[in-house]
């Protein structure tokens, strides 16, 4: 029995780890839950997971659920009370699931406190990974990745010796804006961005798909995960989202990891890790199976994912620039504040002014993240 802590229990991933958890009672319980500020589904969750503990991002709401829940659950608030929460030594494993900048020292603490990691989050890793991977290889903490790709990547490589790795292919949907020409994205709506056509996502990941920073985030994401460097690393648009992506060793083989387009797969094989349990999901059905598809990604149409290939090569103190102006702007946009096009525009213009630290230390970080997002908000204010 594993007793499993989820942060970001209501968004999207959150909920499908739930769902594998209730699949199997018998080899997982939740001792934890953590939501940003809806505290009627996460009492719904308490109710049916009755987990010891949880954390509301809102501090008034989390006074708000204290006053309805029966005495014994321990109700933690803010980010401060979450970093304090994932460090109960009841806790086996955190699945993080919560998105954006403000992931990272949480999974600090989780990490520093010896507690194996579930990660779904990518900002984290592109912020600070050196630091991460540093901090879980000394506590000897096992870091799994969620992502269908970075999970694909980790089953690929079970077994293999790093130094065959050849390169790596990352694929990419392609997201719901994938056939439109240059001059039309100028003009898209959020209605159409949100409209993924493979997978059921939050808000902010569905955008960063559709500009594939998403998949730039990856990119870097993966370098960590892997030890790798931004030239081993190939983007392929793959509109099926079938292959989840591709290792190639030095040797010529490939081999690629393959399922049907559902969370709940690598969440339950990080959950399980190293043994696997039966699926009660689809397959695939290769006789039904017409054609895949592969396509090379257009940096120019998506300048995104080119910004984030220039952070890939330069690391230091750029990659953390990159993803805190991408989350202003993105924030934007949703606010429907900002044009489409303008995203990558916002992020070129801060990672232009940046000055970069080669070897920053967690406070250096921190200290760039905060000045990129006032200066990605100067950047939106010029452009509208």
């Amino acid at each position: 029995m594993r007793n499993i802590a989820i942060l970001g229990a209501t968004g999207s991933i959150g909920e499908n780890t739930l769902s594998v958890i209730r699949n199997y009672p018998d080899r997982f319980k939740v001792v934890a839950l953590s939501v940003n500020a809806d505290i009627d589904r996460l009492s719904a969750q308490i109710r049916e997971f009755k987990p010891l503990a949880v954390c509301v991002n809102d501090k008034a709401r989390a006074a708000a659920l204290s006053k309805k829940i029966k005495p014994g659950l321990k109700v933690f608030s803010g980010l401060g009370g979450l970093e304090e929460l994932v460090r109960d030594k009841r806790i086996d494993q955190v699945v993080f699931a919560i998105s954006g900048a403000s992931c990272l020292m949480p999974l600090v603490s989780a990490i520093e406190s010896g507690k194996d990691i579930a990660l779904a989050n990518k900002e984290a890793l592109v912020m600070a990974g050196p630091l991460i991977t540093r901090l879980a290889r000394k506590k000897k903490v096992t870091l799994i990745p969620i992502d269908s790709e970075q999970s694909a990547i980790w089953q690929c490589l079970e077994g293999e010796d790093s130094r065959a790795i050849k390169k790596i292919y990352l694929t990419a949907s392609g997201g719901p804006l994938r056939k439109l020409s240059r001059q039309a994205l100028k003009n898209i709506r959020l209605k159409q961005v949100l409209r993924h056509p493979r997978w059921k996502m939050g808000r902010k990941i569905t955008v960063d798909s559709a500009t594939l920073m998403n998949k730039g985030l990856e990119l870097l994401e993966a370098m960590f995960l892997f030890g790798l460097d931004a030239a081993q690393i190939k983007v392929l648009v793959h509109p099926e989202a079938l292959v989840h992506s591709m290792v190639e060793f030095i040797d010529g083989v490939l081999i690629a990891q393959l399922s049907i387009t559902d969370m709940r797969i690598p969440i339950q094989y990080a959950l399980s890790y190293p043994r696997r349990l039966e699926s009660r999901l689809g397959e695939i059905d290769f006789y039904k199976l017409a054609a895949l598809h592969f396509e090379k990604p257009d940096f120019k149409k998506f300048p995104c994912l080119a910004l984030a290939y220039e952070a890939a090569r330069e690391l230091g103190s750029l990659p953390c620039v990159l993803n805190a102006a991408n989350e202003v702007a993105v924030a934007e946009f949703l606010k429907e504040k900002l044009k489409f096009t303008h995203i990558p525009e916002v992020v070129a213009r801060v990672m232009r002014s940046h000055t970069h630290k080669l070897n920053p230390t967690l406070s250096d970080l921190l200290q760039a993240d905060g000045w990129a997002r006032q200066e990605a908000a100067k950047a939106i204010a010029r452009l509208n």
